[in-house]
This record gives structure tokens, sequence and C-alpha cells, in this order.
């Protein structure tokens, strides 16, 4: 075990009450934001991939008890913001997400950010694959704007 001297190290859980208004809200809109960035690569589907979206969440539900800071944040309706074009969902909507996971690296455990991360994925990979686009599973669109997910959840570090 580390010794509590340690940023984080006694730290067991973290959880909403841990957040102000303001950053609860950012962490909220890093998921909805994924699977938007998704939802918008291609035509078509919008109905099935929200309810893709929505469903992630009913299924990381059932996972309760495994991560506090995640239990929390699908016990919430998904923050999904108004976005009004593509890339208004690109730079402020996946910036919104990098700026959450900054936040959570600050505040939470290495393996809640990593959860929050996966999460994240998740459910943009789920909105991708609600609807076939051109015959695909996942259409090269949306392999790209997965890819800018991650790029979001994972930021180079500053040289």
């Amino acid at each position: 075990m580390v010794p509590c001297g340690f940023p984080l190290a006694c730290r067991e859980m973290t959880g909403k009450a841990d957040f102000t208004a303001e950053e609860w809200e950012l962490v909220r809109e890093g998921p909805p934001a994924a699977g938007m960035m998704a939802l918008t690569a291609e035509h078509g589907g919008t109905f099935r991939e929200t309810w893709a979206l929505a469903k992630a969440y009913t299924e990381a539900r059932k996972q309760h008890g495994e991560n506090e800071l995640l239990d929390a944040l699908v016990a919430e309706k998904p923050d999904i913001k108004r976005y009004h074009s593509p890339e208004e969902i690109e730079t402020t909507g996946l910036g919104r997400l990098t700026e959450a996971v900054t936040l959570l690296e600050q505040k939470a455990t290495p393996d809640e950010v990593e959860a929050y991360r996966k999460f994240a994925l998740e459910v943009a990979q789920r909105v991708a694959e609600a609807h076939k686009e051109g015959g695909e599973q996942v259409s090269e669109a949306e392999r790209a704007a997965i890819e800018k997910v991650s790029a979001s959840l994972y930021p180079s570090p500053s040289a």
C-alpha cells in the first residue's frame, strides 16, 4: 500500500460530492459528447444511434458498485448538449471532454480516470455500431470520429 503522503493514496473512491456543480457538469458532458461525435459522422440512423447512447448508460447502471464515479455519472440522464454543427461538436464537445479528463486526473484515482475514458469510448463505439452505413457496421467516417474521441481522452502531453 502507498503511504498516505502521496496524492490520492488514501482516497478510496471519488464521487459526485467531490466536485463543484460546474465541475460535475463538465464530467457529465463528456460521454454524450463522444456519442454525438460518432452520431454526426454519418447521416441516417439518428434514432437508433441516440437509443444506443441511452442504452450504454442503462447497461452501465447494471454494473453498479464497481466504480462510485461512474455509478454517479450513469445514475443521471445523459447530459446531451445541443450543438449547431459537427464542427462545433468536434471543437467544443471534444474540447470539454479533454477538460473533463484533465479535471479527473486531478481529483480521481487513476483507475477511475481510466474507467471514465473507457466508458466515453464505449458510448462512441456503441453509437457508431447502432446503424449500418453503406453495408458496414462502422463506417470510415465513424472510425475517424472515434479516433478523434480517443485523442481527446488521451491527449498528448505538451512538449
